[in-house]
């Protein structure tokens, strides 16, 4: 019995809100009229595995459920265990602790989880909003250890860079990073939530406690070497434009048109419309809101996409 092609699958998101998000905000219901839970509402996992934190079909099923149940046609080959992306809307009223994340080798050997390379699409950036993005030339890790002892001497240390709305940076594991406030961005990394803290700003609770800091493992897994600058998007037809190919996954963006999105039987998709989108497969229509994302499956249909704007990530596969 030959299946049908699985229809794109528009997912609810998971959120990351109050304690756990100190820094977040309401800009995601602002902005794109997401139902978060309350007024510090950092992250948005819009499609995560993560154990208890798993987004979820119009149904009400788990991805992990959703995995169970179709297996490979949904993933793509080699892809339904362990799941390797997440994605996320972040938005930051406070700046975020600075941070680094390990590389699979370590995480596998500490954390016994992968590790973690992300990417950001800046959504939104008030004005002289910035983020730290690796340490500035020059500095080793035993300085960057002292500094880290020492609290806001640290801050010496970081390099920071100016934002704007469109712009896109890669943040392989090992580079020192922080959002800065007054951003809301788009994340797709790997599916890990293994972060290693160097610095909080000082901050602390309601009961004057500071955040948990891992500073020796975070200056092992630093690589102090990085210094890069935002991705050049590339056009590669009118109004589609490549924004990464690296090892973990690829970032594309579709900008005021009409697009095929060709099914890929090798892996998985996540669409997720900026401004807003219709998506149209045989006997089948989508509206995609602004800040919302469909999972288009490995096994799927190829989808036509009326993009306002809207970004596709999917696994590197060969």
């Amino acid at each position: 019995m030959m299946l049908l092609p699985l229809p794109p699958m528009l997912m609810t998101p998971a959120y990351r809100f109050g304690a756990a998000t100190p820094w977040g905000g309401d800009g995601l219901m602002r902005v794109f009229g997401k139902e978060i839970p309350d007024s510090r509402t950092g992250e948005s996992l819009e499609v995560s595995a993560i154990p208890g934190l798993e987004s979820r079909d119009a149904s009400g099923a788990s991805l992990t459920e959703l995995i169970a149940r179709y297996g490979e046609r949904l993933t793509g080959k080699g892809l339904a265990s362990p799941f390797p992306l997440l994605l996320k809307l972040l938005d930051a009223r406070e700046t975020l602790s600075v941070q680094v994340h390990p590389d699979n080798v370590y995480a596998a050997q500490a954390e016994h989880k992968l590790g973690k390379t992300e990417a950001w699409h800046i959504l939104y950036a008030a004005p002289g909003a910035q983020l730290v993005y690796g340490v500035k030339a020059g500095t080793d890790k035993e300085q960057l250890m002292q500094a880290s002892l020492a609290g806001a001497a640290v801050e010496q240390l970081l390099r920071r860079v100016d934002v704007k709305a469109g712009e896109t940076y890669y943040i392989p594991a090992g580079m020192v990073h922080a959002i800065g406030e007054g951003i809301m961005l788009y994340e797709i990394q790997q599916s890990s939530d293994v972060t290693y803290r160097f610095y909080d700003w000082e901050r602390t609770d309601k009961n004057g406690n500071k955040r948990e800091l891992h500073i020796q493992k975070a200056v092992d897994v630093t690589r102090t070497d990085f210094q890069m600058d935002a991705v050049r998007e590339e056009e590669i037809a009118p109004g589609h434009y490549a924004l990464l190919r690296k090892e973990y996954f690829c970032l594309d963006r579709f900008e005021n048109g009409t697009f095929t999105l060709a099914r890929d039987s090798r892996r998985f998709a996540f669409l997720t419309a900026v401004k807003d989108c219709v998506l149209n497969w045989p006997d089948g229509e989508m509206p995609l809101k602004g800040g919302h994302t469909a999972l288009l499956p490995a096994d799927g249909y190829d989808v036509q996409l009326k993009a306002g704007e809207a970004l596709l990530a999917y696994p590197t596969v060969v």
